[in-house]
């Protein structure tokens, strides 16, 4: 796998009068350009490539939040107080399983 094209900052300006160098150097995977405006990042120019894996992260982003909004849902008429509770006894059940499974002899030749 190669290295990552490498992010160059360039003013708008300076996009309008290179655009078409930009793009070559993208294309091929030599650059990323982060287009700037009085000094501030505003926009940025991606390969296709880079596109298509941002899009597929963001789609994946938005599966996990709608199964935590789903888990939510679930709870939503439970006290926060009760969930708080439930989380912090789980957790100290899990840690005390973890305990005593570290603490257990290790038997030779199984």
């Amino acid at each position: 796998m190669s290295a990552p094209p490498k992010t160059e900052a360039v003013k708008i300006s300076d996009v309008k009068q290179d655009l078409s160098a930009l793009v070559d150097r993208i294309a091929r995977n030599e650059s990323r350009v982060l287009i700037e405006r009085s000094g501030k990042p505003v926009a940025a120019i991606v390969s296709a490539q880079d596109l298509q894996r941002l899009e597929q992260f963001d789609r994946e982003r938005a599966e996990r939040f709608a199964i935590l909004d789903e888990i939510g849902e679930a709870f939503k008429d439970v006290p926060v107080e009760e969930l708080e509770r439930e989380v912090a006894n789980a957790v100290a059940e899990v840690r005390a399983e973890r305990r005593a499974e570290a603490q257990q002899p290790v038997v030779a030749g199984m």
